[in-house]
């Protein structure tokens, strides 16, 4: 279970909190790439005291955890924002000439 948390769970809350902390994509995908893979460094570190992982298990599943933590900011960013229509100016004008 404890995987699961740290190499899913883990980026994901990364992820919304970049996108809430800076309603930017591009920054808020920076930090979220640079802030879990820091989280799961830290995590390992933390997690393994007898020291059998070390940076390159962090650097190997690296790809993984940025991979959620981006996927996660563009998701956030597509679903806060919304998806709206600009509308056309042919359409506001035609209904406000039939009225």
């Amino acid at each position: 279970m404890e995987p699961l948390v740290v190499l899913v769970v883990l980026p994901v809350l990364v992820g919304v909190g970049a996108e809430l902390l800076f309603r930017d994509t591009s920054r808020a995908s920076l930090a979220a790439a640079i802030a879990s893979s820091l989280a799961v460094y830290t995590c390992l570190w933390l997690g393994d005291p007898g020291g059998t992982w070390n940076w390159l298990a962090t650097f190997l599943v690296a790809p993984l955890v940025i991979a959620f933590s981006l996927a996660t900011v563009l998701t956030c960013f597509g679903h806060f924002e919304g998806r709206r229509r600009p509308r056309r100016a042919s359409h506001l004008t035609s209904l406000q000439t039939n009225h």
